[in-house]
């Protein structure tokens, strides 16, 4: 008998033994093939981003000018400095030369690796020659890999993220796709290329799936150290590569003071989070050469009234009647410190004031009225206004809205019910399972539905920061989908009986996400490959033709004015200076710009002179695409602007013409007639452009 037991037990010993290697085979199977789904994706976008910019511009095909030239606006000003650093005897000269560079605006010495956040340059600068890369492959394919490999990164980062909050990599294969197919709306990659987010936001959604896994209930030690280490590194970088990354971690640690206000457990992760915070914010104020903008950030003085206040707490996640008053008070008080922390930093601190950002708001949420050139032109700008009716067009063809909709109703509401019942008291779960039905229950899932309707909120307001909710609608929405949960906690709700309600969920979380899949197949994918056999091209001889010449027949200290778009091409192309930038994080080339932008209003000749030798500008440009500009917007011309802020036009009822005894200065110039040719010599013109030498000796001659 006794022999018989010891078999008996052997023999189940020897069963649970295989039933646990056979669990422990299928989640690393799991594991294995999730993690080689998110590199695939993230690698078949990189290489699809890399063919399609070939096909847009047919780049390799093209001259080193004309591949510069396809760099637009402040894009070109980037990548200048890139190979400014390429041509420096050292990598030590070279970022001395940046850090006090007065070659690049007239009559102005700038640090231009703090003013414009040039680290993304520094890096990609040492990368390439201490790879060797200079005898493989051009700079500038060097340059836009690593972009196109950020946002390889980037896509994988959401996958990720979605395939932790879901447990599934369906979800992530979802999330990629949803990605692409709205990239329009999801990044400004095709546009723009060397752009700040660009580089930036890939870290961010490091830091954000760092964030995910760190957050969960669930993780084991070794899983918490790594997360921790990956979000303190990805939180890092991401402020050095974007001068306004402190402004969307101030977001995140709303959302995560707000998670942490509700009780929903993990209040020492999130202390560890704002640690985070502020080692981040005083290295990045070290190396960025005591950038004082971050010490006035309202991300520091958050952070700062939340360890005060977590100082000052007394027990209060308590279900009694003192307690919710404690817990008021200390909301309450966290903001009170913030506001008072933000306003005493900034006036022991020296910093530049971005008054021109606070006006904008201000005008742009009709508090004020303005004639200010520089407010109106900003508020023309399509990426400053609010979002179009096709933007929410293009979401619901590709099915993304409806459910993103859908997941986050189900999501808040689930939340908003578990924060009900905690602040009456009642206990919960701490561990829950797919039976109960409770997806508000989980941190992370909480935390980004707080962020997820922080930056909704403000993408209604301002459509350029769809750039930065779009990504993560599409993980949100993939993730619904694609969970158990939300569908068990959808039938809860609904109290199925019919059908068990887990089979059902089970079910529907494998086949919602596949039928979408299989449509968004059909639909879309045939798009894209068109998309990639279009040979595009990109022509602009007149531009081509202007560049030669300046770089042949103008001199080599010579000083051009213009349109600041125009100017970062020259600056990028010739190397020659100029008198403004496209730029508008300073006050002082803000207003160049404005004063430059003149030559396109009713101004004497007189006048406009004055403006031109007052930066020692040589030869000024006109554009005829921005003197006979026809806007589609009224009223939103560069001339309407310079008209109404010039008193030309007043613009209330009727909107009457004041007069003007002087014509537009840009017709009035190409007539070659006096006083005009007694200032301005034309030189050299095309179709698009009329270039003028400033003469120096003035002659008042008929």
């Amino acid at each position: 008998c006794c022999c018989f037991k010891i078999l008996f037990i052997h023999s189940r010993h020897r069963e649970t033994e295989s039933l646990l290697q056979d669990v422990l085979f299928q989640r690393f199977a799991k594991i294995f093939i999730g993690c080689l789904a998110a590199v695939t994706s993230g690698m078949m976008y990189a290489l699809y981003l890399s063919a399609y910019h070939e096909r847009k511009f047919w780049f390799s095909n093209r001259q080193e000018l004309e591949r510069e030239i396809t760099f637009q606006g402040d894009s070109a000003i980037y990548y200048s400095y890139y190979k400014d650093m390429l041509k420096a005897p050292s990598f030590e000269r070279g970022v001395y030369e940046l850090t006090h560079n007065n070659k690049t605006v007239s009559l102005k010495t700038i640090n231009a690796v703090q003013q414009m956040s040039l680290y993304p340059e520094l890096i990609a600068s040492v990368l390439y020659q201490a790879t060797g890369s200079n005898e493989i492959i051009e700079p500038v394919y060097f340059y836009i890999g690593i972009v196109f490999g950020l946002q390889g990164i980037y896509v994988t980062a959401l996958f990720v993220t979605s395939w932790l909050m879901s447990g599934t990599w369906l979800a992530g294969m979802l999330t990629v796709a949803w990605f692409i197919i709205n990239r329009v709306d999801t990044t400004r990659i095709e546009y723009s290329i060397p752009l700040r987010e660009n580089w930036a936001l890939p870290y961010f959604a490091c830091q954000i799936a760092a964030l995910t896994g760190y957050l969960k209930s669930n993780l084991n030690t070794y899983g918490e150290r790594f997360c921790y280490l990956l979000m303190s590194a990805s939180t890092y970088t991401f402020m050095m590569m974007w001068e306004y990354s402190h402004y969307l971690l101030f977001l995140q640690a709303i959302s995560l003071f707000l998670l942490d206000s509700f009780s929903l457990q993990q209040s020492d992760k999130v202390h560890e989070v704002y640690k985070i915070y502020i080692f981040s914010l005083f290295l990045g104020y070290l190396l960025q050469f005591e950038n004082s903008a971050l010490l006035v950030s309202p991300l520091l003085s958050l952070v700062v009234a939340l360890m005060l206040a977590k100082c000052l707490q007394l027990n209060v996640k308590k279900g009694t009647f003192i307690a919710k008053i404690m817990k008021v008070i200390n909301f309450y008080l966290v903001c009170t410190l913030t506001v008072t922390l933000n306003i005493i930093m900034k006036m022991f601190v020296p910093h530049k004031e971005n008054g021109h950002m606070l006006k904008f708001l201000e005008v742009k949420f009709g508090l004020n009225m303005t004639k200010n050139f520089t407010m109106n032109w900003l508020l023309c700008q399509e990426s400053l206004q609010a979002p179009s009716q096709d933007f929410f067009l293009r979401l619901t063809q590709s099915s993304l809205l409806p459910f993103y909709i859908l997941v986050l109703i189900i999501c808040f509401l689930s939340m908003m019910q578990v924060i009900f019942r905690r602040i009456n008291g009642k206990s919960l779960k701490e561990t829950i399972t797919l039976e109960d039905g409770r997806i508000g229950g989980r941190p992370e899932i909480i935390y980004h539905v707080i962020h997820t309707i922080l930056l909704g909120s403000l993408a209604m307001v301002i459509e350029g920061l769809k750039y930065l909710w779009t990504p993560y609608v599409c993980m949100l929405a993939a993730f619904g989908v694609c969970s158990p949960e939300l569908w068990m906690t959808l039938f809860k709700w609904l109290r199925l009986r019919t059908v068990h309600p887990v089979l059902l969920a089970l079910i529907l979380s494998m086949a919602v996400p596949t039928i979408i899949g299989l449509s968004l197949w059909k639909e879309f994918f045939p798009r894209l490959m068109t998309e990639l056999m279009e040979l595009q091209e990109f022509y602009d001889p007149d531009t081509v033709e202007l560049m030669t010449w300046i770089k042949r027949q103008a001199p080599v200290a010579a000083v051009f004015a213009g349109s600041p778009q125009l100017m970062g091409a020259i600056k990028l192309c010739t190397g020659w200076m100029v008198t403004s930038l496209p730029l508008y994080n300073d006050d002082d080339l803000l207003k160049r710009n404005e004063n430059i932008y003149q030559i396109y209003s009713k101004r004497s000749a007189e006048d406009i002179y004055k403006i031109l030798t007052s930066y020692k500008a040589n030869y000024l440009i006109v554009e005829d695409a921005i003197c006979n500009e026809v806007g589609t917007m009224r009223g939103c011309r560069v001339k309407d602007l310079l008209d109404i802020a010039n008193g030309h036009v007043v613009c209330e009822e009727g909107d009457k013409l004041t007069y003007s005894k002087y014509g537009r200065f840009c017709h009035e110039v190409k007539i070659n007639y006096s006083p005009y040719v007694n200032y301005f010599t034309r030189v050299y013109w095309n179709r698009s452009y009329f270039v003028y030498k400033i003469n120096t000796v003035i002659s008042f001659q008929s």
